[in-house]
């Protein structure tokens, strides 16, 4: 049965989506006009047997209100488009009113994670595109994406090419597909002088020698360049997976936006057993000494995801949009140690305790991230990168700042 025609309403509804085939009823969504916002009242019948879907939404008959201006209440927030998604919605869609209620609606059924936005209550009744795309299909989507750049309309048969809410944060183009039946994210360039979505997935493979988990990807052709296909980390074969970004759960646990927050964070949250939790705060460490040697500055708290399990403990998701941010900023987006955000490995040692590591431990693991940067000019080579995009990006990953603080450890 199709969605009724959207009319712009003041509220809509929340469901769980873990079971697709099975989807359970949240809560109503209401605008909330003072912050521009969304809020969130749970169902009686989530009350008795569902679960906080954040901690800052504890199963309580309340309306949970945004804690920020333009903003929905706890988890929610992570339910919406991204900026490309957003971007696509106002070009395409263009609902009667350009509210965060709207853009969580026009989101989709595609959205990250496992939450569902339905304009009724008593059925799940999203938004929908029709079938998705294939990997074939990258060109003519590449296509689309231009046009959505150039402002150029896209015929109404093409329109489902271009999926708005898959991914966490970011306005680079993407699309969602299927490759042998399994749902990635296809990112593309958006006028970078080098070849970006190749490097992209040059710099996830180079991260995995540094014993960092990272989504799967591919690097996709193209007529000019390529697109880079991340294979999605909240999707298994069962169904869907209840996610957090770090922005939300560290937010919602009362802390600040910073790496060694988000270990204390996995050591009272995190999957127990085998201590688990523990080697996650270490790769946690690994990730964030990586990221400073390889001048990826844009590791803002969206790019960090938390996976929800059954018995709602995190674990931290694969790695993704880990690449140079070629800006030379020298701090990153999350508090990185006493020096705050400051792109120093000194920086990165001095609250090593936090992740669970003693001195000498937290040195032998920089030590293993730099002796993997340290062979990423060759590493991007194998992976097809062109001398060109290397020299460009060597000017900021092999400056003195941070060449000399990644031999220091060699």
């Amino acid at each position: 049965m199709n969605a009724p025609r959207y009319t712009a309403p003041e509220q809509l509804h929340l469901w769980l989506l873990t079971q697709p085939q099975r989807p359970v009823p949240i809560g109503e969504l209401h605008m909330v006009r003072t912050l521009r916002g969304v809020s969130l009242r749970y169902a009686d019948s989530w009350l008795q047997h569902g679960f906080a879907l954040s901690e800052d939404l504890p199963l309580l008959p309340d309306e949970f209100l945004p804690h920020e201006k333009d903003s929905a209440a706890g988890a929610v927030d992570d339910a919406r488009p991204d900026r490309w998604g957003e971007r696509v919605i106002r070009f395409i869609d263009k609902p009667p009113r350009l509210s965060l209620l709207e853009y969580l609606y026009f989101a989709g059924d595609d959205r990250f994670g496992a939450l569902g936005v339905s304009t009724a209550a008593d059925r799940y009744l999203p938004r929908t595109t029709g079938p998705l795309p294939t990997l074939a299909d990258t060109g003519a989507i590449h296509e689309l994406v231009r046009k959505v750049l150039a402002n150029e309309p896209i015929p109404p048969g093409q329109q489902r090419l271009i999926t708005p809410g898959v991914t966490m944060g970011g306005a680079r183009p993407k699309a969602l597909v299927t490759i042998d039946g399994e749902p990635w994210v296809v990112k593309f360039a958006d006028g970078e002088p080098a070849d970006t979505p190749l490097v992209e997935h040059a710099t996830m493979t180079l991260a995995r020698q540094a014993g960092i988990r990272t989504a799967e990807t591919r690097a996709v052709p193209l007529v000019d360049g390529h697109a880079v296909a991340v294979k999605r980390f909240d999707r298994t074969s069962a169904g869907r997976v209840h996610a957090l970004s770090a922005n939300v759960a560290l937010k919602a646990a009362g802390e600040g936006l910073g790496y060694p927050e988000l270990a204390q964070l996995l050591r009272r949250r995190g999957v127990t057993g085998g201590n688990v939790y523990t080697a996650q705060m270490h790769e946690l460490f690994r990730r964030m000494v990586f990221n400073i040697l390889i001048d990826n500055t844009d590791d803002h708290e969206k790019n960090h995801v938390l996976l929800v399990d059954d018995a709602q403990q995190y674990a931290l998701s694969p790695a993704f949009d880990v690449l140079p941010s070629g800006q030379a900023l020298g701090y990153q987006q999350m508090r990185v140690g006493t020096d705050e955000a400051d792109s120093t490995l000194d920086n990165a040692l001095s609250m090593c305790a936090m992740f669970g590591l003693k001195k000498d431990a937290a040195v032998a693991e920089v030590r293993r991230v730099a002796a993997a940067v340290e062979r990423w000019p060759a590493h991007y080579a194998e992976c097809g990168v062109r001398p060109r995009d290397i020299e460009l990006y060597a000017e900021q990953v092999d400056r003195a700042f941070l060449r000399s603080q990644r031999q220091a450890f060699l």
